[in-house]
């Protein structure tokens, strides 16, 4: 029993005048209460109470000592009180990161629409294409994509996030349309020098079997919004997810090429620092974000 419960209980003996009706009222055996207060006097280096057939009663030291313990186990059950009412609402502030092309594509309409259902949260977003440290950068929740490595990080899964390869109308216009995977040998290819396989494009076909297939060309990134303007500009084919490629398919800036095969969906996850003891902001942002995240999220209205 820690420093507290042991106040408490002697407490309970001065206010009821008895170590066996404060044992009951607190479950505990009759001796270890007595072993409890004693051990308090001890610390204390005074006597606290007096002792006889007729019960129990403070000693003058133990009357003033008990006075000050009220006091502080009125603090502590009204900090308690405070943690709890601030563990259960959705108040507070909540940092949030992600990547670049995420965040700025999807996560900050999200956001906006959260905070105006939370008023009282108070969030702080960090997009950043590296990865980054949760605890020692005191990061609420991170959106990551792809299989999650073994850690003692919480996780929820949020989604799948597929990809396409575009082009611009005027470059298959000059090139060619794409129609086999060899014909990828042909054509200028914009990378990814993140995922997907680097300068080998992943495909699956209608049999399911992967087909890795080997790609060049002028210019590699690791953002995706770059590679976009390059698609855009008629400098090659890229492949991009979905939701960074969707309104630039929707206006004619570029158009999918190879739709019969696919290229490898990455799972979204929602991790954060310990899946223990989980603020409600955090679980309250994460299930909300859960149910914004259908199967065509990326071409959704935000």
């Amino acid at each position: 029993m820690d420093r507290i419960q042991a106040v408490k209980l002697f407490i309970r003996v001065v206010d009821l005048g008895s170590f066996s009706k404060a044992a009951a009222d607190l479950g505990l055996g009759q001796p270890s209460a007595t072993k409890q207060v004693a051990k308090l006097e001890a610390q204390l280096g005074s006597r606290l109470l007096h002792r006889s057939t007729h019960g129990v009663t403070p000693t003058e030291i133990g009357l003033l000592y008990y006075e000050k313990c009220k006091l502080i186990v009125h603090h502590v059950e009204e900090a308690e009180s405070v943690a709890a009412l601030m563990q259960s609402q959705l108040q507070g502030g909540l940092r949030i990161s992600s990547s670049v092309a995420f965040g700025r594509r999807v996560l900050v309409p999200l956001v906006m629409r959260f905070m105006k259902l939370n008023p009282k949260l108070q969030i702080e977003l960090s997009f950043e294409d590296r990865y980054v440290d949760l605890v020692a950068q005191g990061i609420d929740i991170a959106i990551r994509m792809g299989r999650l490595a073994d850690s003692t990080l919480g996780a929820r899964f949020l989604g799948i996030n597929p990809w396409v390869v575009v082009a611009s109308p005027e470059y298959l216009a000059q090139r060619g349309l794409p129609r086999r995977l060899s014909d990828l040998a042909q054509h200028d290819a914009l990378i990814y020098s993140t995922v997907q396989g680097d300068a080998r494009w992943l495909f699956t076909g209608a049999d399911g079997r992967l087909h890795p297939t080997a790609v060049r060309g002028p210019l590699r990134s690791n953002n995706l919004s770059a590679l976009l303007a390059a698609a855009r500009g008629g400098m090659g084919l890229a492949a991009l997810p979905w939701y960074v490629a969707h309104e630039s398919v929707k206006a004619g800036a570029v158009q999918p090429v190879l739709t019969e095969w696919s290229l490898p969906s990455q799972e979204i996850h929602a991790v954060y620092p310990s899946p223990r003891q989980v603020p409600a902001k955090v679980s309250g942002f994460i299930e909300w974000l859960q149910g914004q995240i259908g199967e065509t999220w990326w071409s959704d209205p935000q």
